[in-house]
């Protein structure tokens, strides 16, 4: 996946988050960055026609953008649960993210024949909790 993926997948998950535009201020805050390194790779993906930015009302996905957000997000998913049910990784969230920008198409695919993807994915990931709703991750005695 790359770095415009990435960048597609978090202005979706904001966006359902709102239930409206993405607030760029958001989107860099998902993926780490500073607010100049967002609005710069928002300006890119604008001129590639995937979203539209309005200025001081945020970024909404264009139908393309959709169809690339969602495959990237199904792919971040395939990752975590890998990490989770096959590796039993403890920190998989954590994984997931260091591995999401070297993963491409060919092995998330390879990954999905390994585990037990529910055919509504990308549909049962929690933004809020940054996994899927239907892995059983017990919750952190500290929340």
């Amino acid at each position: 996946m790359n770095t415009a993926d990435q960048y597609l997948k978090a202005i979706y998950l904001v966006q359902q988050v709102e239930d409206g535009p993405a607030a760029t201020g958001r989107v860099a805050d998902m993926l780490d960055v500073s607010p100049a390194s967002a609005n710069e790779m928002i300006g890119k993906l604008e001129e590639r026609d995937l979203l539209d930015h309005e200025k001081y009302k945020g970024v909404t996905l264009t139908d393309d953008g959709i169809v690339r957000a969602r495959d990237a997000l199904q792919t971040y998913c395939i990752i975590e649960r890998f990490l989770f049910e096959v590796l039993d990784v403890e920190e998989f969230q954590a994984e997931a993210k260091q591995l999401e920008p070297v993963i491409d198409e060919t092995v998330a695919e390879r990954l999905d024949t390994i585990i037990d993807r529910n055919p509504k994915c990308p549909d049962c990931f929690d933004p809020e909790d940054d996994a899927c709703e239907l892995l059983e991750v017990e919750a952190d005695p500290a929340d």
